[in-house]
C-alpha cells in the first residue's frame, strides 16, 4: 500500500570551509540539516570549518510591488546573462522581506529540481495570477524568457503606479474626513459639556442651534462607545462583504464609475489597465481567446471582467475584436477606433499599449488637478463643520447683555 509522501522541511545553512587546493571558500546551502550539508560539501570537495544555520526573520506580507520588483530584478539579470538558479540566490539574498526570500528559496528548490519556471509560479498562486504564468510559459516555450519577463516587468510597474496613484487621491479626503470625526468627536465630548455647564447658570432660552448640539454631545457622552463601535462593526462588515460577495462587488463597481469626480479617474484608470494587459499578452504570443481569461481579472473591476467574459465568448464564434468590444458599450470610441486599427494593420499589441498610454497619462492629469481641487473643498468642509459648532456655542454668549 502506497504512502504520502511527506515534504521534508528544509532550512539555509551558511557554510566556510576549503577546497581540494586549501583555498578558502564560503557559502549558502538549503538542507534538512547539518549533516546533510557536511555530506554535500565533501561530495564537492570542500572541507567544511564552519556551518551555522541562517536565522529567518518573520516576514512581512507580500505585496504585489514585491513581486513587481522581484520581476524587474529577475529580468535585469538574465539580460545580463546570469543563469536562472544563480538569479534566483541573489534575489533571494538581496531582498530585505524574509518572506519574499523564502518563497523565492522555495521556487528555485522546484526549477532546481527540473519543474518548469511556469509550472513553479503556477504553484503559488496568490502571487503569481494566470496573467504572469502564462507569458512566463510563453517565453520558456518561445526561448525569450528574458525579454518577456522585461515586458512583463514594465507592465506591473506600470499596473502599481496607477494603483498608487489611485490609493493617493482617494486617501486624503478619507484621512481628512476620519480627522474631522474624531476633532468633532472630542468637541463633543469633553468641550461641549464644559459650555453646557455655564450656560445653565443663564436662566435665559438659549438658541435653537446651541440646543441641537448640546443634544448631539449628550448622545456622544452617553453613547460614544455605540457609536463608535457601531460605525466601525459596520465598516468592517461593508468591506468583508465587498470583499466576498459577488454582487456587492457588482453594485459597488458600478457605483465607483458613476462617482462624481472620482468616477471619470476609476474609469480611465480601469481603462489603461484593461488596455495595457491585452498588449501585454498579445505582444507575448498568447492567442486571443486565452488571453482574455487573464485581462477581464486584471482589469480589477468587475463590470469589465462580466464585458471581457462576453467578448471572449463572440471572439471564439468568430467574430472580430472590435466588434465584440463595441457590442459590450463600455470601452470609448477611441479605444475601439485604435483596436479597428490595429485589426486592420495587424499591430493590435502596438495600438492598444499607444491606447493604454493615453490613460495612463490621462490618470496622471487627473490626479494632479484632483489633489489641488480637493484643497479648498476640504477647507470649506472642515470650515463649515468646526465652525458650525462654535458659533452654535457662542450664540448665548452673544445674548448675555439682555439676560443680564
Amino acid at each position: 500500500m502506497a504512502t504520502a509522501a511527506t515534504k521534508i522541511a528544509e532550512f539555509v545553512f551558511e557554510w566556510e570551509g576549503r577546497d581540494r587546493n586549501g583555498k578558502q571558500v564560503r557559502g549558502e546551502t538549503r538542507a534538512a540539516g547539518e549533516n546533510q550539508v557536511k555530506a554535500s560539501l565533501r561530495r564537492q570537495g570542500v572541507n567544511p570549518t564552519k556551518i551555522r544555520k541562517r536565522r529567518m526573520r518573520s516576514g512581512a506580507k507580500i505585496k504585489p510591488k514585491d513581486i513587481a520588483i522581484f520581476t524587474r530584478q529577475l529580468a535585469t539579470m538574465m539580460k545580463a546573462g546570469v543563469p536562472l538558479l544563480q538569479a534566483f540566490d541573489i534575489v533571494g539574498r538581496g531582498n530585505s522581506n524574509a518572506s519574499v526570500t523564502k518563497l523565492l528559496n522555495d521556487i528555485r528548490t522546484d526549477v532546481e529540481t527540473g519543474t518548469s519556471l511556469s509550472a513553479a509560479f503556477r504553484k503559488y498562486p496568490l502571487y503569481f495570477d494566470n496573467l504572469y504564468c502564462n507569458l512566463v510559459e510563453a517565453g520558456e516555450a518561445a526561448g525569450i524568457l528574458d525579454s518577456l519577463l522585461d515586458r512583463l516587468a514594465v507592465y506591473m510597474e506600470k499596473t502599481e503606479a496607477i494603483k498608487s496613484k489611485i490609493k493617493s487621491a482617494l486617501m486624503y479626503p478619507i484621512s481628512v474626513v476620519v480627522v474631522a470625526l474624531v476633532v468633532v468627536a472630542v468637541i463633543m465630548i469633553f468641550v461641549i459639556p464644559a459650555f453646557k455647564e455655564v450656560f445653565t447658570s443663564f436662566g435665559a432660552e438659549l438658541p435653537a442651534p446651541t440646543l441641537f448640539v448640546m443634544a448631539m454631545s449628550e448622545m456622544f457622552v452617553k453613547w460614544w462607545w455605540l457609536i463608535f463601535g457601531g460605525i466601525g462593526g459596520a465598516l468592517y462588515m461593508f468591506l468583508q462583504a465587498w470583499k466576498r460577495n459577488e454582487k456587492v462587488q457588482m453594485v459597488m463597481d458600478r457605483l465607483l464609475l458613476k462617482m462624481p469626480l472620482f468616477g471619470d479617474l476609476i474609469y480611465k484608470s480601469v481603462i489603461a489597465r484593461w488596455t495595457r494587459t491585452l498588449s501585454t499578452m498579445f505582444a507575448a504570443g498568447v492567442p486571443l481567446v486565452e488571453a482574455l481569461d487573464s485581462v477581464g481579472g486584471a482589469a480589477g473591476n468587475s463590470v469589465y471582467e462580466i464585458a471581457t467574459q462576453k467578448i471572449q465568448q463572440e471572439v471564439s464564434t468568430g467574430t472580430s475584436l472590435t466588434v465584440a468590444m463595441q457590442n459590450t458599450n463600455v470601452f470609448p470610441s477611441m479605444v475601439l477606433q485604435m483596436c479597428a486599427i490595429g485589426e486592420e494593420s495587424g499591430s493590435i499589441d502596438h495600438m492598444l499599449g499607444k491606447a493604454a498610454d493615453f490613460y495612463e497619462a490621462e490618470v496622471d492629469d487627473m490626479v494632479a488637478g484632483l489633489s489641488s481641487l480637493m484643497e479648498p473643498m476640504i477647507i470649506v468642509f472642515l470650515g463649515s463643520l468646526i465652525g458650525g459648532i462654535v458659533v452654535s456655542m457662542y450664540l448665548p454668549i452673544f445674548k448675555l447683555g439682555s439676560v443680564v
